[in-house]
């Protein structure tokens, strides 16, 4: 017994996609799911080192797979934002960790795609295997000089940074007088910085998400965009001919993070599928779980959260990557639609895996359990502040009602 795929078949994809598009999609999503098997023996091991397993980052590598977002001319894949989805969601039907450190490194090469071309040729240009980590959060100082910014400050957490060889942080962005007149998003070597061992969570333990150290370190002007202009689509980069990158900023970078839930949702719904024909319900005539009507519901409620986390997810995707092939930036409304349609995605993603691990019983806690960790992957990794579900609806309600301010500047 076996859970459907939720797979490129839905029918929720951007208008005019080519076939071109379709087949890479498919591809790509192929590699990753050849190597869940891999994943999902790793996973263990990934959480108790609180770091992605090495054979993992090589696997996902050999795939090209941390290539899905970068440039094409830097030999990336340049994909689109649906892609990236399905990737991640293949990935987290593995282990969860991985597929999170992976997504954030990912969305960090499209990040890097926003940069002007000498910043992209800094990274890319002589080592095109590079990956980025990053922390938007402005949690630093920075002084102007000639020619750049001295950069001091503490970001966390950065997930991903344990194999990355650059990072983007936020920083404010002071004038010569030392007045602050920008937030800025820097692009800064990972030999310029350290790491603090600082990932001590319940979940995504092994994200290796630690906290990244600047002690006044030089950062040129062409490596630094303001954050503010990113959101309402003002980039730093020259290629504007390329689509990817023309993608709208905020939702983007929170539609990312349901790709995890999402194959973390589905990964619960394969296990309780696979393992209710061989398992009893205590103190019950019941011979198999597949025999109770109490788990036939579970399961169907469960397998329509699940999927209706995918509808919503990919409707986002299709409104974000229709407007970047049509060069169109989205206005505030559908951008809030966006950011509600993630936080919905994520929060029937996290329901559906609970209604699972209830059905399974008591033993889904037990450490041998994949389900354990399932659960707490998705609880702590669901409420990341960028894609907070009570927020997204609150902004995108004021939005229905005509209202455009007063949550977040992250729409």
């Amino acid at each position: 017994m076996s859970a459907p795929q939720p797979t490129s078949d839905y029918l929720l994809d951007r208008p005019g996609i080519s076939d071109e598009a379709r087949a890479l999609r498919a591809e790509l999503v192929g590699r990753a799911r050849e190597i869940v098997p891999v994943l999902a023996a790793n996973a263990a091991t990934t959480e108790a080192d609180r770091r992605v397993a090495e054979e993992n980052i090589t696997l996902i590598d050999d795939a090209g797979l941390f290539a899905i977002m970068k440039p094409k001319r830097f030999g990336g894949f340049e994909t689109d934002f649906r892609t990236k989805l399905e990737v991640s969601r293949e990935l987290a039907r593995g282990c969860g960790s991985t597929a999170w450190a992976t997504t954030l490194m990912n969305v960090c090469s499209w990040f890097g795609g926003l940069f002007p071309d000498q910043a992209q040729r800094d990274v890319w240009e002589s080592v095109p295997g590079n990956r980025i980590a990053g922390v938007l959060a402005p949690s630093a100082e920075a002084v102007k000089v000639d020619g750049g910014y001295r950069v001091t400050g503490r970001w966390g957490w950065a997930s991903g940074c344990l194999h990355a060889q650059w990072a983007e942080l936020g920083i404010p962005v002071p004038n010569e007088h030392g007045e602050i007149v920008d937030q800025g998003l820097v692009l800064i070597p990972m030999s310029d910085l350290s790491i603090e061992d600082t990932w001590f969570v319940a979940g995504m333990r092994g994200t290796g998400s630690n906290t990244l150290v600047a002690a006044d370190v030089f950062v040129p002007d062409h490596r630094v965009i303001s954050l503010p202009a990113a959101v309402g689509g003002d980039y730093g980069t020259e290629h504007t001919d390329e689509a990817l990158y023309r993608t709208a900023f905020v939702p983007a970078a929170a539609l990312v993070l349901a790709g995890p839930q999402l194959g973390l949702a589905q990964a619960a719904l394969e296990l309780v599928l696979e393992k209710a024909p061989k398992r009893t319900i205590s103190y019950t005539f019941y011979e198999t779980q597949t025999e109770a009507p109490t788990v036939q519901l579970a399961v169907a409620e469960a397998a329509m959260l699940v999927d209706s986390a995918h509808l919503h997810a990919y409707r986002a995707a299709a409104d974000i990557d229709a407007a970047a092939a049509a060069g169109v930036y989205p206005d505030y409304h559908a951008r809030a639609r966006v950011r509600a349609d993630t936080g919905w995605a994520i929060q029937q993603a996290r329901e559906a895996i609970r209604v699972l691990v209830s059905a399974h019983g008591a033993s889904a806690f037990a450490e041998a359990s994949p389900l354990q960790r399932i659960w707490r992957d998705s609880e702590v990794a669901s409420r990341h502040a960028v894609i907070n579900p009570s927020i997204s609806y609150e902004v995108y309600g004021r939005s229905l009602l005509g209202i455009t301010d007063g949550v977040t500047a992250l729409v």
